[in-house]
């Protein structure tokens, strides 16, 4: 079964594109799956329903959340699809098992006052001054801008070439999952952040090398980019955790709510669904409905 599962994560990657962390995810949850169907399951034919079930309860049993318990159930559901494809299973084992519906969590996002506050506590000028002996104040300000500015996940922003910005149209182009290239759009905010960071950002700025360096003249992390946002966020004194993927939540909802169409925000975001995109107009929704309370007269409250 471990020589399946290998053949499955080199066919997820070579066949169908998927991201190198998609990929980990899936070996870590299909490993999981291995030692639990170790002694049980010795070959595909003896994946049956009742394995099945008593796997899904296995999992149940360690108390984890809901969508965590059905990423891993995915992960074996596509297993059990590569399998039936290449004619090793027959039927499926999932069949009449009831899978539970995912949980709708509402995105964390940056309120407008907060993002306008983040920038000006984390202005170059601002922690040049505070901070003496900080030499990335100007990169770690353009990192924020260009990801508020476009949406980017930071894995995105991580794998940015020098070659990817065009500051003459101001477009980036971005590397999404899948490896799903796109064109996105970038303020004028940014660009000029960007601008202020390129002139000091060590020579040379060959197109295909990293945009964003770390203090080792190498490609900043993802990790990196979550603790300069972590930093920032703790220099604006903010009471709740700030991480990359809130200022692109943030970056949806403030476009939502200043009237940008939903597709627009999909193609902008890189979604494959546009399902996966409306969970943003519940968060614009909401706010809509909290303005209404305060100010409406014949409100509730």
């Amino acid at each position: 079964m471990t020589l399946l599962v290998e053949r499955f994560l080199l066919h997820l990657k070579a066949q169908r594109n998927f991201a190198r962390n998609t990929i980990k995810a899936y070996q870590y949850d299909l490993g999981e799956f291995l030692v639990y169907a170790a002694g049980r399951a010795a070959s595909p034919a003896a994946l049956d329903r009742l394995l099945m079930r008593g796997y899904i309860s296995f999992i149940n049993e360690k108390k984890v959340s809901r969508n965590t318990l059905l990423r891993k159930i995915s992960a074996v559901r596509s297993f059990i699809g590569y399998l039936m494809e290449t004619g090793q299973l027959e039927t499926d084992p999932f069949d009449l098992i009831t899978i539970p519906k995912k949980e709708k969590r509402l995105p964390r996002f940056l309120t407008e006052g907060e993002v306008g506050k983040l920038q000006d506590l984390n202005r170059p000028e601002e922690v040049d001054a505070q901070e003496k002996g900080y030499y990335f104040s100007l990169r770690d300000f353009a990192l924020f801008e260009l990801v508020y500015s476009s949406g980017l996940r930071r894995s995105e922003a991580s794998g940015l070439n020098v070659g990817d910005l065009d500051l003459y149209s101001g477009f980036v182009r971005a590397m999404g999952k899948g490896s799903k290239e796109r064109l996105v759009p970038v303020g004028d905010k940014a660009l000029a952040a960007m601008r202020a960071y390129l002139e000091t950002r060590p020579k040379p700025l060959s197109h295909g090398l990293p945009l964003f360096l770390n203090h080792k003249g190498g490609r900043l992390t993802g990790a990196g980019i979550a603790l300069i946002f972590k930093k920032m966020a703790r220099r604006a004194r903010f009471a709740r955790p700030m991480n990359p993927h809130s200022v692109r939540h943030s970056f949806a909802t403030h476009l939502l709510d200043h009237g940008c169409d939903l597709k627009s925000v999909q193609e902008m975001l890189g979604h494959k669904n546009l399902q996966t995109t409306e969970i943003y107009t519940h968060v614009s929704l909401e706010r809509l409905k909290e303005v209404y309370d305060k100010a409406h007269p014949r409100s509730k409250k």
